[in-house]
């Protein structure tokens, strides 16, 4: 064992619990005898692919990440499935042409007309959708479609089994479901030859030596019908556990509403002989109101939105921090993420090998994080661009170069991607809500020492010492300030027409002196016209 594998036996970074997890308890160190350890998740696309499911797929691949550094010798995949064999259920409300869908409810996603008119089926299209974004972040990763694994007979040796156990697992199902579910209830799902749609009806007769079933159709007839070759599809619970058995999966994550449905089918898993995966349950995220989001819906992020306005890498620390507790996920919570990744990959540079395993970088970059941190903050970028009312980033990059002499954008491309998305960022959620403050005439005679104390300024420009010197002056008037903390905020409030701020020295540091006197000065004079508005 190296000294990287020594280190990720004991490190409490929750990727590597979880390979251990599934080193030690679920293959006993063992490979399994398809040869490789199969990772999943899952994806339904009965709606555009939302930033829940990159979440699934980037968190799962960090475990297998963690997992190849405990055991470099095993082979290791990852599956990205599609139950696209699905009804459409109802017609999501972020799509055009929703009359169009609603003639086609109940039936195969895959048999769905794609409302976008560019796809073989609704289906096809949120796939491609899927692919497309995941294939932007490089994802190493093979993608499965339900509709293909029945309609070519990958899954049919193991519906075969199902069938086989059709009393066993029904009668596990069937105290989990209220009466009127209980009477029409059966685990296969027949596809109707004449409409196309997905069959919620009873199964009156199953014949497992046959390989078929017999239901009633709608004008009450009797109809034969093979369980294989996609003539059937499986309810969500009993499907779930099929393909885990079919497929040989070792690990699946799920969120935390569908603890039952897990419980439920690692049941008819064992039932059929098979071995569950391990699970990691995570939280939910949650939109700006504390609701869950949805696919159909469209309320919370997308992820294109995030990268609007911040860095993928960003995002990926988001998403991997604590992912068993519920995170509100809007437009807020992106500067904050920002600044911790920065802060994260500065911290990693001088790390040993320990504590950098714990460090999300790490986990994020799959062990080999850039060399590059940016300088500044995200927050006093945003509050530099408010200052100078940037619409363009080579403004603020004039600020910039001369703040840190020789930095350029292509020499710092992470700072290049930081300044750009404040630009944006800025635009579109500061300004709109910017309100200055008129200051009293108490805080006038604060903010003139103020400028006294900038004009008289020497030597070198330094943050911390012009930190000190803000800090001064608001002990000095601690009678209109008594908490230091009211002497900021009247800053943030009056010069930056926002109630939270920078650290006020590294503002200035990096906005210039005489900029930050010509601020005051104007603020003194009757306060700072929004030029924003």
């Amino acid at each position: 064992m190296n000294d990287i594998s020594k280190h990720a036996a004991n490190s409490d970074a929750w990727p590597l619990v979880e390979a251990r997890r599934l080193l030690n308890e679920h293959l006993a160190s063992t490979v399994p005898e398809k040869g490789f350890v199969l990772f999943e998740t899952g994806y339904g696309p009965s709606g555009l692919p939302h930033i829940g499911t990159f979440a699934e797929v980037i968190r799962t691949s960090m475990v297998r990440h963690a997992f190849r550094v405990l055991a470099p010798d095993f082979a290791t995949r990852l599956y990205v499935f599609s139950d696209d064999m699905d009804g459409l259920r109802q017609v999501p409300e972020n799509v055009p042409n929703q009359d169009s869908l609603a003639e086609h409810l109940g039936q195969p996603l895959t048999s769905v007309p794609d409302p976008f008119g560019t796809h073989e089926s609704f289906g096809h299209n949120n796939n491609a959708r899927l692919r497309n974004f995941l294939d932007s972040f490089n994802f190493d990763y093979e993608f499965k479609s339900a509709t293909e694994c029945y309609k070519s007979g990958v899954f049919d040796a193991t519906l075969l089994k199902i069938l086989e156990h059709y009393d066993s697992i029904i009668n596990l199902i069937l105290p989990t479901l209220g009466p009127e579910r209980q009477a029409t209830y059966s685990p296969f799902l027949p596809i109707c030859q004449k409409t196309g749609l997905v069959l919620q009806v009873p199964v009156i007769e199953q014949d497992p030596g046959a390989g078929t079933i017999i239901y009633k159709d709608s004008d009450g007839k009797k109809v034969e019908t093979p369980v294989t070759g996609g003539q059937c599809k499986l309810q969500w619970k009993c499907d779930w556990a099929m393909r885990w058995f079919a497929l040989g999966v070792d690990y699946e994550m799920s969120g935390k509403d569908l603890i039952d449905s897990v419980k439920l089918s690692n049941r008819i898993c064992r039932i059929i002989g098979g071995k569950p995966p391990v699970n990691l349950t995570y939280e939910l995220f949650l939109d700006e109101h504390g609701h869950k989001i949805s696919k159909s819906k469209g309320n919370g992020l997308t992820v294109e939105e995030w990268l609007r306005y911040a860095p993928q890498e960003s995002l990926s620390l988001f998403m991997y921090q604590k992912p068993k507790t519920a995170k509100r996920l809007y437009f807020d919570v992106i500067p904050k993420a920002t600044d911790e990744y920065a802060s994260y990959l500065r911290a990693y540079s001088v790390q040993d090998l320990g504590d950098s395993l714990k460090n999300p970088v790490w986990h994020i970059h799959q062990g080999t994080p850039p060399k590059e941190a940016s300088t500044l903050s995200f927050n006093l970028l945003l509050n530099l661009v408010g200052a100078c009312h940037a619409e363009d980033p080579e403004i603020v990059w004039h600020y910039i170069s001369r703040y840190a002499p020789g930095e350029t954008p292509q020499k710092s491309p992470l700072l290049d991607k930081l300044v750009h998305h404040a630009v944006v960022y800025y635009q579109d959620f500061i300004r709109p809500t910017k309100v200055y403050k008129v200051p009293t005439e108490d805080e006038i005679r604060a903010l003139g020492e103020l400028k006294i104390k900038l004009e008289e300024f020497d030597g070198v420009i330094d943050a911390e010492r012009l930190q000190s010197l803000v800090y001064e002056v608001g002990k000095a008037h601690e009678d209109t300030f008594p908490k230091l903390r009211d002497w900021f905020r009247a800053l943030y409030q009056i010069l930056l027409g926002q109630e939270q701020g920078p650290r006020m020295g590294s503002f200035i540091a990096l906005y210039g002196l005489s900029e930050t006197i010509t601020l005051i000065a104007n603020a003194m004079d009757g306060g700072i016209e929004d030029k924003d508005s």
